[in-house]
């Protein structure tokens, strides 16, 4: 499976980075934190760096989907994290004016260029079909809850 090649590739990001959404946030204000919630974002028009950009949103949203909007696939997990009430950032790739570029850095890091391209907690676990047969195995929620609660204790200190 791809996921568990871009896990050792080292997609697992630990550096978390709090605070203002800089040029990843959506509009001021806009929280992805906040459970059944979801926040679209258009990641900026600039083509510089974009394994950068991906990275600090995939580092600052416990669920960030890589979607397109004419995507059946991504509709169906955005929806999965709808019904289950959970807080999720999409980037729509489509609606990006480098978000080839976005998806080519993707690929690098997944393995692949089919969206959506799904990172829970820092770590891709795959497309829509991979999230829901996690979910149906009862494995995707605790991935969540454990991002929210690691959020949460550092909010602690």
């Amino acid at each position: 499976m791809y996921w568990r090649r871009a896990a050792l590739a080292g997609t697992r990001l630990v550096r978390r980075v709090s605070g203002s959404t800089g040029r990843f946030g959506g509009a001021p204000g806009a929280s992805a934190s906040g459970m059944g919630n979801h926040t679209s974002s258009s990641l900026g028009n600039t083509a510089a760096a974009p394994v950068n950009q991906i990275q600090e949103t995939i580092s600052n949203n416990c669920v960030v989907i890589f979607s397109k909007t004419s995507c059946s696939y991504c509709t169906m997990a955005k929806k999965l994290f709808h019904d289950m009430n959970v807080s999720y950032k999409v980037v729509e790739l489509d609606l990006l004016e480098y978000g080839s570029q976005f998806q080519d850095a993707l690929c690098t890091m997944t393995g692949d260029r089919t969206v959506p391209r799904i990172f829970v907690n820092g770590t891709f676990i795959g497309g829509a079909m991979d999230t829901h047969r996690l979910h149906q195995e009862g494995k995707l929620l605790p991935l969540v809850h454990q991002c929210y609660l690691k959020k949460s204790k550092r909010k602690e200190f």
